[in-house]
């Protein structure tokens, strides 16, 4: 029974080491500075400067984060991926990227698995939900962590909608028609208002209309359906749309801030975009000409009257696999800070981004954050129907083809079903060459 016990006592200290060694292993355990790649723009300087200024004041462990603006997450992509390619002393310690960018990411093995220092400082990652987790997995590895969160939403024009008894549409086949009322003609029979704007400088803002009516640009066993009889009666109903003058779609140099700055004068009743601009688009309507309430809905879902689901937006943070050991553990500190439930609501109220802790949610803080921001409730209720976006790593490629496809159908008149056959082949392709 002695050499039994002593047998014990000598594996659970062995173990034991063996535990200290796997925590040890991502300690900080001297003073470095590590820097940072972001895409957050001036109007955001101050907020970030200011939590990038308390951690580096705040932590103990001699970490100095430098920030530095690389340009758009298209920007921060190619650097990225060019700075993996030469290898360690190029890469940065830590990268925001957009959400769609995980997956390539993953596959391409640039991203640190996460999963150890998760173990290893008991980080709470079952906080941010099904959803967000699978959104920054790949092959059931943790590789980036939520951080700036955002759907698809439709900005509208609400004190038009209370005073003309408008109705924002539900469903798809709702749409038809909410436009006839919401638009509003000149008297020459040219647009005056309309009822809408799809953001086609990104696939994304739109593309749940698709999806909620079962037409997938690249399925799940790696094919795509976007020449379905569903695909090409949705594209036509879109394209009689604008053929009307009821809507149209915004593609091209400039198409972003053209399409918001006609909704702020009035000149769209409605908009497809990211509830990330929430703030954005609320400000600028307070100082428009004609200032107006802005309202913020969930997009139509399936005419089935039962999908409504909204797909994850924003950005996600990472740490390359490139970096250095200890350029990896010092990012980590900073990981867990950025994305801690009081730096994650503070940067979502001042970004216009939604909080993704759900230990935020019903807190004083974030009572208050709603009794500010009331469009945001009705968003963050619904959170639980926000999926991840497509894993497979060439959806991204896929879905800009399908893009370009349709600003041809609506913009430039190309044949619907052979412009649709032609896209399904080259999508084809394109998942074939992976």
């Amino acid at each position: 029974m002695k050499k039994w016990m002593a047998l014990l006592l000598a594996a659970m200290l062995a173990l034991s080491s063996v535990c200290a060694l796997a925590a040890s292993e991502y300690d900080v355990t001297e003073p470095i500075t590590i820097t940072w790649w972001h895409a957050h723009e001036d109007q955001l300087s101050e907020y970030l400067n200011y939590m990038v200024d308390k951690f580096n004041a705040e932590n103990t462990m001699g970490i100095t984060v430098n920030p530095v603006y690389i340009g758009s997450y298209g920007e921060i992509n190619t650097q990225f991926i060019a700075a993996a390619a030469a290898g360690t002393g190029t890469v940065p310690a830590l990268v925001t990227c957009n959400t769609s960018y995980p997956a390539s990411y993953g596959k391409d093995g640039l991203c640190e698995v996460l999963d150890p220092y998760i173990d290893a400082y008991d980080y709470d990652i079952e906080d941010f939900g099904e959803g967000l987790i699978a959104s920054t997995s790949y092959d059931g590895e943790q590789i980036a962590l939520p951080y700036l969160i955002s759907t698809q939403v439709m900005y509208y024009n609400k004190d038009a909608a209370e005073a003309e008894g408008i109705t924002m549409p539900k469903t798809f086949d709702q749409m038809e028609a909410f436009l006839e009322k919401a638009t509003l003609f000149n008297e020459d029979g040219t647009t005056k208002r309309y009822g809408t704007v799809f953001g086609g400088w990104d696939y994304w803002y739109y593309e749940m209309l698709y999806k909620n009516n079962g037409v997938e640009t690249v399925t799940a066993d790696g094919k795509t359906d976007v020449n379905s009889p569903k695909s090409v009666e949705i594209t036509t109903k879109i394209k009689e749309w604008i053929d009307k003058g009821y809507a149209y779609y915004a593609y091209g140099t400039g198409a972003s801030s053209d399409m918001r700055q006609l909704f702020w004068d009035g000149g769209a009743f409605s908009v497809f975009h990211t509830s990330s601009l929430y703030d954005t688009y609320v400000s600028n309507v307070a100082n428009s000409a004609n200032p107006f309430e802005v309202g913020m809905g969930w997009l139509p879902g399936g005419s089935d009257g039962e999908s409504f689901k909204s797909e994850v937006g924003g950005a996600a943070i990472l740490i390359p696999s490139a970096a250095s050991q200890s350029e990896k553990n010092a990012a980590w500190q900073f990981l867990m800070y950025m994305t801690s439930p009081e730096i994650n609501l503070y940067w979502a109220d001042k970004t216009g981004y939604f909080p993704t802790r759900a230990s935020v949610q019903g807190t004083p803080e974030y009572e208050e954050y709603l009794s500010r921001k009331p469009a945001m409730q009705e968003i963050v209720s619904m959170s639980s129907w926000i999926n991840p976006r497509n894993q497979n790593p060439a959806y991204d490629a896929c879905a800009n083809l399908w893009r370009h496809a349709l600003a041809q159908i609506f913009n430039e008149n190309a044949p619907i079903q052979e412009t649709l056959d032609q896209l399904a082949v080259e999508i084809q392709e394109t998942l074939d060459d992976q």
